[in-house]
């Protein structure tokens, strides 16, 4: 099996009897992965973004049962060091972890999105939230307008929120 594969594994027990968390990790990495390669990223990157995606939400847990709350912030200030010692368990090198630690450290933050990894990841995140929060048009608009930079994340988007592509393109032509 590879490290990606044992990382999930590793990451459906951290976050055990907690389904809704496992099935938002496995497809914020699915649409992640989805965007990466239609992107063309480098394999390199891949590592780090489909690590990324697996562990970004890892300080949910932590932060409810410290805080009671699992607010963005929370989850980037706890999340860190969990994810490390669980990319470092499964034998990420030390680059891999210390990029994804970032990662998981800045997921909620939407400002001054260095590299392709971090921009890609928060658009699979929020593929992934609109729907889980069942966001209306207007803010799905909003979020798209804001938050949506590469080509395969804006065309997954509309695809799946705000109309068909085709349809759309139409649209903004006129």
């Amino acid at each position: 099996m590879e490290k990606r594969e044992n990382l999930i594994l590793e990451m459906i027990q951290f976050d055990a009897g907690e389904p809704e968390l496992v099935h938002h990790f496995l497809k914020v990495y699915n649409f992640a992965r989805l965007i990466g390669s239609m992107e063309n990223i480098s394999s390199e990157l891949m590592e780090i973004l489909e690590a990324g995606a697996i562990v970004h939400d890892i300080g949910i847990k932590v932060s409810m049962e410290k805080h009671g709350n699992c607010n963005g912030k929370l989850q980037e200030q706890e999340g860190p060091p969990y994810a490390e010692k669980l990319l470092q368990k499964v034998g990420y090198e030390n680059p891999v972890v210390e990029r994804v630690s970032y990662l998981v450290a800045h997921h909620h933050t939407y400002t001054n999105m260095d590299g392709m990894d971090y921009q890609i990841l928060v658009e699979a995140d929020f593929l992934v939230n609109l729907y889980e929060n069942q966001s209306d048009k207007k803010t799905v608009q909003t979020v798209y307008n804001k938050i949506f930079k590469t080509k395969a994340g804006r065309k997954l988007c509309r695809q799946i929120y705000l109309a068909s592509d085709e349809a759309y393109e139409n649209a903004e032509a006129e």
